[in-house]
């Protein structure tokens, strides 16, 4: 169990020590190597997952979430999900009580972490994790919900369809983003017509085919382009025959805000 500490003392990096803090909100910053890769787990706590520094992948039952730096995932409480680095990745947790938390989204989202936010978590993990309530920790906290509250979800999910057909055509899209094969190539490998299939991917994931074939290749993109791989290499890897097709599509699927580890 956490006690009260200086604020210049070392912090756990164990996910397990915040979990149980009598406290809204509880900080823990760690640096993970190139290559991690967290097997599924879930906390009592919601999470929220903010990449100071390089870009995480999570995972999770209904879909697959990229988070560049300067981004956050939101993960509800008790969520089953894994999570995997991709370059040399610093993050900063912040692990809610589902109390504090009981009007936000009940499924994982990536959001923008505006200044504000990214200063008031830097500013709380320099408290003591049991923190004043009624001090500058407990007026953090306060100011960390609101913002989490606030802040704007971006496109950087991938959702994933229930249907056992859909599903197998996203995994394979996944595994090999730079298949050229048509909708209708797809819908025969599926086992389903034309017509299930495009139906099937705008009611379960809100995309069309084409539009999620797309973000699932800029997803891969931005991963490989976080590993240091050269643009050629990556626009090639996810089906483009150029850097500036690659580049233009990442803008579109972003709104025109592609995050700071695009390629």
């Amino acid at each position: 169990m956490l006690t009260e500490a200086p604020v210049a003392a070392k912090r756990s990096t164990e996910a397990a020590d915040y979990q149980d803090v009598p406290r809204p909100v509880a900080v823990m910053p760690k640096t993970y190597a190139a290559g991690m890769h967290l097997a599924r787990h879930f906390h009592p706590r919601a999470q929220l997952l903010y990449a100071t520094a390089g870009l995480m992948m999570a995972f999770a039952e209904d879909g697959t979430w990229v988070v560049p730096e300067g981004h956050a995932l939101w993960i509800p409480p008790r969520l089953p999900h894994a999570v995997a680095t991709h370059g040399a990745v610093s993050m900063c947790s912040a692990y809610l009580d589902p109390a504090a938390v009981r009007s936000f989204p009940a499924s994982c989202r990536v959001i923008a972490v505006s200044r504000l936010l990214a200063s008031a978590l830097t500013a709380l993990a320099e408290e003591p994790v049991l923190y004043a309530e009624d001090g500058r920790g407990g007026h953090l906290a306060a100011l960390v919900l609101d913002e989490i509250g606030r802040a704007p979800a971006t496109p950087l999910a991938l959702p994933l369809p229930r249907d056992a057909r859909l599903r197998r055509v996203c995994l394979e899209l996944i595994e090999n983003p730079a298949s050229e094969d048509d909708l209708d190539a797809w819908a025969d490998r599926a086992g389903a017509s034309r017509r299930t299939l495009t139906r099937g991917f705008r009611a379960e994931t809100g995309l069309s085919f084409g539009d999620w074939r797309a973000r699932a290749r800029v997803i891969r993109a931005l991963a490989l382009a976080a590993e240091g791989r050269p643009p050629r290499v990556v626009a090639a890897a996810v089906g483009y025959r150029s850097v500036q097709t690659l580049r233009l599509t990442v803008a579109r699927v972003l709104d025109a805000h592609p995050p700071r580890s695009a390629t």
